[in-house]
């Protein structure tokens, strides 16, 4: 049996109702919707509720939420600093080495090893990066973030953080 020979078992499918086709026959005339009103003509939007505030607008999270308080980071693992092969790492030393956007906050990750000692300045740093950094013999300061301490101002305003 090839492909192009398959066919569903007989009597398992049928061909779709035709309605409104005159009134000569079932399915004529008001074609199933009734006799007038609202839900026998072709005007309801989708997401229509009688006038009551659609589900949609009442529920922003359900279109996505974008907090405005958010910080975040650009990770940058154990191992990109090893393949740096320089004795100190600071935010502008990563992004001219091309693995960080200038602005960006940056956060030093525990991926990968080091094998020789490093003086990193990072905005932040995971407990086993900070760890296996100071085991190599290096150094670890954090880089103020430029709101200071507590969390960001807000970004956008009402209508564009929904």
């Amino acid at each position: 049996m090839k492909v192009h020979e398959l066919r569903p078992p007989a009597g398992s499918t049928r061909s779709r109702k035709r309605v409104g086709r005159g009134i000569g026959g079932k399915g004529g005339k008001t074609a199933g919707r009734g006799t007038k009103g609202q839900g026998a003509r072709d005007t309801i939007p989708l997401g229509f509720e009688g006038g009551q505030l659609p589900l949609m607008q009442r529920i922003p999270k359900l279109r996505g939420f974008s907090n405005p308080f958010r910080v975040a980071y650009t990770p940058v693992n154990l191992d990109d600093l090893e393949d740096l092969g320089s004795d100190a790492v600071d935010v502008d030393g990563l992004v001219s080495a091309g693995l960080v956007r200038k602005g960006a906050l940056v956060k030093v990750l525990g991926d990968g090893s080091l094998a020789r000692p490093v003086r990193v300045e990072a905005h932040a740093f995971s407990a086993s990066a900070e760890a296996a950094i100071t085991a190599a013999g290096g150094s670890v300061s954090r880089v103020p973030l430029p709101f200071g301490h507590g969390r960001p101002p807000a970004r956008g305003n009402a209508l564009t953080n929904r």
